[in-house]
């Protein structure tokens, strides 16, 4: 990846930094952490002005793809699905993935970091992730949330942006 020409601000640089880090890991998988309003899509843009990498929104392309679908039928699809968007950016190294919030959608029956560190073996994945890591256990929403989780943080870069305030 060729070094951004432009200055980014703080955030976007450390993107920028675990994408590089990234490159030596198992799974390529950096999260940009962070409450929602936090500044992760900011980031993200910022990011993709500079590397001429698209931002894909993981919530609207695939909530489009699957309205093909039964609603049963959904939860199967969603790999396929997802995997489909990241060929989108075949010949990339790099793919930028934000609103990943429907793959935490309970009716979907998904795993979404195992879903994410699967996508990161071929090409290193920077998506935005609402919530935080808390010792070693990376936190998705806050306890009471309907999609509030809590994955173990083995194997991930976690890029933090901002503060993870509890979310209302």
């Amino acid at each position: 990846m060729k070094a951004p020409t432009l200055p980014l601000d703080r955030a976007a640089r450390a993107i920028v930094d675990g994408i590089v880090q990234a490159e030596r890991l198992y799974h390529r998988l950096v999260l940009v952490a962070g409450s929602a309003g936090a500044g992760k899509s900011d980031a993200l843009t910022a990011v993709s002005a500079h590397t001429a990498v698209p931002v894909v929104n993981v919530g609207l392309e695939l909530s489009r793809r699957m309205l093909e679908f039964a609603a049963h039928e959904r939860a199967r699809q969603v790999r396929p699905l997802l995997e489909q968007l990241v060929a989108v950016a075949e010949g990339r190294d790099i793919v930028l993935l934000d609103h990943i919030e429907l793959l935490f959608d309970a009716d979907l029956h998904q795993d979404p970091l195992r879903l994410l560190q699967g996508l990161s073996r071929d090409r290193t994945v920077v998506a935005a992730w609402t919530g935080a890591l808390d010792n070693g256990t990376l936190r998705y929403a806050v306890p009471g949330h309907p999609e509030h989780g809590r994955y173990p943080a083995a194997d991930v870069l976690v890029v933090p942006v901002g503060t993870y305030d509890e979310m209302p």
